[in-house]
């Protein structure tokens, strides 16, 4: 009797955990879809203007940048994050003088302000 109740109980061990390792891998491939959707969702869109290209474009640099002079200081992370605020504000600004020239606004452009009047 005992040898049937301990192989009934190895069985009922063995199920739970073949059902464990079930729910962690359906819970691993449903984070998986998840994120796979999310990143493809994230492709659409219009194309990015000369400011927003330019943002993105100096965020990366400037990450880039602050990481290697943060790792040299002993601090890569806190090096990365404000290298990158640093090149993100500084690709907007330089961005958004190239989409004001490109579309012409301000300065002596057909859309902006002129001297004198319109």
């Amino acid at each position: 009797m005992d040898a049937l109740k301990s192989t009934a109980i190895a069985c009922v061990n063995k199920d739970s955990a073949r059902s464990k390792s079930g729910k962690v891998r359906r819970y691993y491939a449903g984070v998986l879809a998840l994120l796979g959707a999310l990143s493809l969702a994230g492709c659409y869109g219009a194309p990015l203007s000369p400011r927003e290209k330019d943002t993105l474009i100096g965020g990366a640099v400037g990450a880039g940048g602050g990481a290697l002079v943060g790792s040299a200081v002993g601090s890569p992370g806190a090096g990365a994050a404000i290298g990158g605020l640093g090149g993100a504000g500084l690709g907007y600004l330089i961005g958004n003088q190239v989409q004001n020239r490109e579309y012409g606004y301000g300065g002596y452009g057909g859309y902006g302000y002129r001297y004198g009047g319109y």
